[in-house]
């Protein structure tokens, strides 16, 4: 089973996105917090890494480039959501393999998760 860390500060959406990707079989863990990201890489080593791009204190893009020059998790793909986008090079920069804007459709999430994986 392929394993999926996700990291939104919105229990909501957290809720939202591990039982759909649950119910599409990968073996889902989620924080809200982002210095929790890099330890559970670590613990749980996800096959993939969804982060929203502003969490409360951090920017997953930020943490998006710590995972993608980590020699350990470079190769890890990462999707960034977001809400404001304004200019998705801007997200790129950071490394991401994806982007996913909020509100996002299940389908959206579910298609490019499997072309990561």
């Amino acid at each position: 089973m392929k394993r999926i860390l996700v990291l939104d500060d919105n229990e909501d959406i957290l809720d939202i996105v591990q039982e759909t990707l649950s119910y599409e079989q990968f073996e889902v863990k989620s924080t809200a917090e982002g210095e929790h990201v890099l330890p559970l890489i670590n613990d749980f080593k996800p096959d993939l890494v969804i982060l929203d791009y502003r969490v409360s204190g951090m920017n997953g893009g930020e943490i998006c480039r710590q995972i993608k020059n980590h020699p350990d998790y470079g190769d890890i793909p990462v999707i960034i959501f977001s809400a404001y986008i304004n200019n998705s090079g801007e997200l790129n920069a950071y490394g991401c393999d994806a982007i996913i804007n909020k509100p996002f459709d299940l389908g959206e999430l579910v298609e490019k998760v499997n072309n990561l994986i």
